[in-house]
């Protein structure tokens, strides 16, 4: 099904209403985690259930899966998947590194995208036919830049401390090998891939909400994102995003050694 760009703004706009307003502003964060630290805030419940209510009331025979609250009607052929705001971590700090994301599935494949940052002004998104920017300077179609070797790549990661054991074996190896590196950018890094400022996002343990939105954003631009083992990155965990199919191609060689 198409999912028209008017309806990407009525999501984007029903979250911003949401967080924008808590951003940077003292407000309650809970950790949902009894060892470590796993922040949520009222920002990200807010945010997906305004979410959650404008899916119900638009498409009332899709499926729902989001972070805050869980799965409904999954078992349906569309499933709309949420992560009402991608780097709490970000949010809580005050850095404009996060965004709302919102997917939709057929039968499990992603088919159309969203990631929205209200405090920039940004909205990158696909449906079936490509990838688009609206927001400063004007709007336009995405595409990767054309960067096939890693040793001209820029690698994003959120921080290599995620990676563990052969994983961070694997992942310093390819770090080692990029021209250059950053961290902390969460899924603003796959908006930067599909708008051609960056090449690569590696990144591990990822949920499907955290992925999902992003997948035909990338795709649609040009790129190739996958699980490490070149599966289907829908299904998440440890994730590979490149610019081009050689890029990729050497990229996950590399991880894989």
């Amino acid at each position: 099904m198409r999912i028209e760009a008017d309806f990407m703004r009525r999501v984007a706009d029903a979250a911003a209403a949401q967080t924008l307003p808590r951003f940077r502003q003292a407000g309650l964060v809970t950790n949902k985690l009894a060892a470590g630290f796993d922040p949520v805030t009222e920002a990200d419940r807010e945010a997906e259930l305004a979410i959650r209510s404008l899916i119900r009331d638009t498409f009332p025979d899709h499926g729902i899966l989001g972070e805050e609250f869980g799965a409904e009607n999954v078992g349906n052929r569309h499933v709309w998947v949420i992560d009402p705001i991608d780097g709490t971590r970000a949010f809580i700090s005050g850095l404009p590194l996060w965004g709302t994301l919102v997917g939709l599935t057929d039968h499990g494949d992603a088919v159309a995208g969203m990631m929205s940052q209200p405090f920039t002004g940004e909205l990158f998104w696909a449906d079936d036919a490509a990838s688009h920017y609206d927001g400063p300077g004007g709007a336009r179609r995405l595409a990767t830049r054309d960067t096939s070797s890693i040793a001209d790549a820029t690698m994003c990661t959120t921080t290599p401390a995620l990676f563990t054991g052969a994983l961070r074996e694997a992942y310093d190896r390819l770090e080692s090998s990029v021209r250059l590196a950053r961290y902390g950018t969460d899924c603003y890094a796959y908006a930067m891939l599909a708008a051609g400022n960056i090449d690569l996002v590696v990144e591990t343990g990822l949920q499907p909400y955290d992925i999902v939105a992003l997948v035909p954003i990338i795709e649609r631009a040009g790129g190739i994102i996958t699980t490490w083992d070149g599966g289907p990155a829908e299904k998440a965990g440890d994730i590979v995003a490149a610019a081009t199919p050689a890029l990729h191609a050497a990229a996950l060689e590399m991880l894989n050694r």
